[in-house]
């Protein structure tokens, strides 16, 4: 571990070179244009081929509008389609994004988590990136007129973010769900061909990336984040993803000295080499403020 309990071993260097590497973007919803600059910054060279679409189609490891659903958690999920995406073509770096959207655990309103993992055949590991934000505009509502589906719509953004219409909420059958509607012409027809069926439909935002410019910038985030544990290197070994595994609470309340629940240290620890190291006062306070403390403010 950290602070000279842990014999450091100079010898070893993972070291992983990224400059003039190719890394292939597993995406048919144009998700490279969210990621593929800042991945660039490594040295990356980044493509999605022209017509891989016709032999990789990301809709079979899950949708949003529940007609697939996804096969795995969503770590796992990334790391199948990149998977799949590198059997397909003849290169060992891949990049793969999912998302998912639920309610905050306190807030209670809609909340997204974006990954972006890089699966590296060459050197055997993946690591990935995330970011959370309520900056999202994921929301659903039954209709039953076509000026109930418009205002909607523009609540969301529309029609730069586009909407999904179905039947109901647990429409399944895929001929019964129209996405990706941008237009009000496109948005009227749908809504009377789904009225003429039924007396009361469903509206939700359109949540794949390409029709929702809001979930492409939290997905450029997670790229960030993941760029961030890519130059992260471990002390030990210079291997990537050297990171926070565990946030130590017990800074001092700065009258009484008592331990409060705010974070005195960050624990970092490699994946590969499983070297530790401690680092204390991570967010540069020394002593937290008595509101803090359950002695002096109980």
């Amino acid at each position: 571990m950290g602070k000279g309990s842990y014999h450091i071993t100079k010898s070893m260097d993972n070291r992983i070179q990224f400059r003039d590497r190719t890394a292939l973007i597993a995406t048919m919803h144009h998700k490279e244009l969210a990621i593929s600059s800042i991945l660039q910054t490594l040295g990356l060279r980044v493509t999605v081929p022209k017509d891989f679409n016709i032999n990789f189609n990301s809709d079979l490891f899950g949708t949003f509008t529940r007609d697939v659903d996804r096969p795995a958690s969503q770590i796992q999920t990334a790391k199948i389609k990149a998977e799949k995406a590198l059997d397909l073509i003849d290169l060992d770096l891949a990049i793969a994004s999912e998302g998912s959207f639920f309610p905050h655990p306190l807030l209670g309103i809609p909340y997204n988590r974006e990954l972006v993992l890089m699966l590296d055949r060459q050197h055997n590991f993946t690591v990935y990136g995330e970011s959370l934000s309520v900056d999202t505009n994921f929301a659903h509502q039954a209709i039953s007129s076509y000026e109930q589906a418009y205002k909607f719509a523009l609540k969301v953004g529309f029609p730069d973010h586009a909407v999904v219409l179905m039947l109901n909420a647990q429409t399944s059958a895929k001929e019964a769900i129209h996405k990706g509607i941008n237009s009000e012409d496109l948005l009227k027809a749908s809504v009377d061909e789904l009225l003429g069926r039924s007396t009361q439909i469903h509206i939700e935002t359109d949540m794949r990336a390409l029709y929702n410019p809001t979930r492409m910038k939290n997905i450029a985030k997670a790229t960030q984040d993941l760029v961030r544990k890519l130059q992260q290197l471990c002390p030990n070994c210079n291997f990537v993803n050297f990171d926070v595994v565990e946030r130590r609470s017990g800074l001092p309340c700065e009258l009484c000295g008592l331990p409060t629940q705010l974070t005195q240290a960050h624990l970092y620890q490699c994946d590969r080499c499983q070297f530790q190291q401690e680092v204390l006062f991570p967010d540069r306070i020394l002593k937290a403020d008595p509101m803090y403390c359950s002695y002096c403010n109980p």
